[in-house]
């Protein structure tokens, strides 16, 4: 049987591998956090988007069926019309207006 030395300098190139590849690893690991996010919020834009458009499509149909077949009852034909804009102004102006109470940058002037 053989005797294996470790040299000071083989100890010290076995650790600047280690460390090496932990760096990479987190790296890598970063990146991927990274991707992931980016994905994820460009998947949320699109499934957003997609919900809009399939309740806008919604909305307007039962707008065209009503306009369609009920022109005469007027009643139906203002709540059909108008309860959609109704939601849609809601969704606005919440949007739109900017209300808080927290102190702006560099504090109390």
């Amino acid at each position: 049987m053989t005797s294996f030395t470790v040299t000071p300098t083989m100890l010290l190139a076995a650790l600047g591998i280690v460390l090496g590849v932990l760096l990479m690893w987190r790296s890598g690991a970063r990146k991927g956090r990274a991707t992931a996010d980016a994905a994820r919020a460009g998947a949320r834009a699109v499934s957003l988007l997609g919900r809009v458009l399939v309740l806008g499509g919604m909305i307007t149909g039962v707008q065209w069926v009503v306009v369609t077949y009920a022109a005469g009852n007027t009643t139906l034909l203002a709540v059909v019309l108008g309860l959609p804009a109704l939601f849609t102004a809601s969704t606005l102006v919440r949007v739109f207006t900017v209300v808080t109470d927290a102190p702006r940058r560099g504090g109390k002037r």
